[in-house]
């Protein structure tokens, strides 16, 4: 790059040339011709000299590096939109307030094909207090918990809340499910344990007196106990052995299973006896190309469940119906309905209806809706209850 310098010594040689070329040829025309040719060139060179000089120049200094608050302000950022738990902030300290998603969790949940009603959900976190508490909430998969701790902090003077929310469902929902798994396996290894040398001595004891054939009131009073013992024993061994099947589940073999295929199955096993009784059974699937990933056998049995409490459920119901629909939710999950118009399951029980052991059913064993839990959980699905605005009862099925 030339410097400044240079170019203030090439424009006072260019005007000393062009003086000293006036004093010689202002006695020659030939002479004045060239000078002034020469004159030209001189003043074509001044010019762009006089260009360079006014015109900035690049900089070569590399640009400034970004401040070092400015650099860990974007991390914080980054690290704030990929967090693991959703985030809101709620202006405000009492229980109104603006609700904003924070990250990329937070507006997930709140997006078509979660969270059912995003305004409901925000009331319940505004309602908060600071701390760590328990929520629910409906979402398309039905009613589901999630863990809520909420921050206070002040910016500018003005009350503000962060809000972390860690839905939980599915944890709680796998270490349930285990847990009763390892409860049952316990309850009925120690209990067969108990009823095999039961029934073993009852039927031994029924030989023996035969073989004594002894008469008389007391011996027929021992032919009874000892029979009621075994059938007894026989009876509790059959009943522990139903419950094996929640503990000892076979692994799933995922196949592709076309749903309308499976549901016109299901129609030709179960539609005679619903309309047997006047009732209607309906099976749909839209669209009719919807296939899934899943164990055929496994997945059949947890819809034929459902059905069987559907059909007990609407026994003295008139013009009683059943459906089973299957479709794609928002979010591109697959979605199995099924739904009847009984008289649904009341309030106060829906928090034990997946529960081994418990039913309400005279003769009942408590193990249909837990098994069906274990078959679609082991599936890779979830299976909830959710509230049917027309009532009777609607279980939804989701992968």
């Amino acid at each position: 790059m030339v410097s400044k310098r240079l170019y203030a010594l090439v424009i006072v040689l260019a005007l000393m040339a062009l003086a000293a070329g006036a004093v010689v040829v202002q006695d020659s025309p030939r002479l004045l011709v060239i000078a002034g040719a020469a004159m030209l060139a001189l003043a074509g060179l001044l010019w762009r000299v006089l260009g360079r000089m006014t015109a900035p120049s690049p900089s070569t200094e590399a640009p400034a590096p970004m401040p070092q608050a400015q650099t860990d302000a974007v991390a914080h950022e980054a690290r704030l939109e990929h967090a693991p738990v959703a985030l809101f902030h709620i202006d405000g300290a009492g229980e109104a307030g603006d609700v904003s998603p924070l990250n990329v969790n937070a507006r997930r949940l709140v997006a078509p094909g979660r969270v059912v009603d995003p305004t409901a959900l925000f009331a319940k976190l505004t309602a908060q207090p600071a701390g760590r508490s328990l929520i629910s909430f409906d979402s398309e998969r039905g009613a589901e918990r999630a863990m809520v701790a909420v921050s206070m902090l002040t910016l500018h003077g003005k009350a503000q809340r962060i809000v972390a929310l860690l839905p939980v469902e599915t944890e709680l929902e796998s270490e349930t499910l285990n847990a009763w798994r390892v409860l049952v396996q316990v309850l009925t290894h120690e209990i067969m344990n108990s009823l095999t040398p039961v029934a073993s001595l009852s039927a031994t004891a029924q030989g023996l007196l035969e073989e004594l054939q002894l008469e008389g009131e007391a011996a027929a009073d021992l032919r009874v106990a000892l029979d009621a013992i075994s059938r007894r024993a026989t009876s509790l061994a059959d009943f522990v052995g139903s419950y094996r099947s929640l503990s000892a589940l076979p692994e799933a073999r995922p196949e592709r299973i076309e749903l309308a295929q499976l549901f016109e199955r299901l129609s030709t096993l179960l539609g005679p006896m619903w309309r047997a009784r006047g009732s209607e059974l309906c099976f749909s699937c839209e669209p009719a190309s919807l296939v899934l990933m899943a164990d055929p056998g496994q997945l059949e049995q947890a819809l034929i469940n459902l059905l069987k409490n559907a059909f007990e459920a609407t026994a003295g119901v008139p013009r009683a119906q059943a459906h089973v629909e299957a479709r794609l939710a928002r979010g591109a999950r697959l979605r199995i309905d099924i739904g009847d118009n009984g008289p649904g399951v009341p309030e106060d029980l829906l928090p034990h209806i997946f529960t081994p052991f418990f039913t309400t059913k005279k003769g009942g064993r408590g193990i249909g809706l837990a098994l069906v839990r274990q078959l679609v959980h082991g599936n890779g699905g979830t299976v909830r209850h959710v509230r049917p605005v027309g009532g009777g009862a609607r279980f939804v099925v989701s992968f």
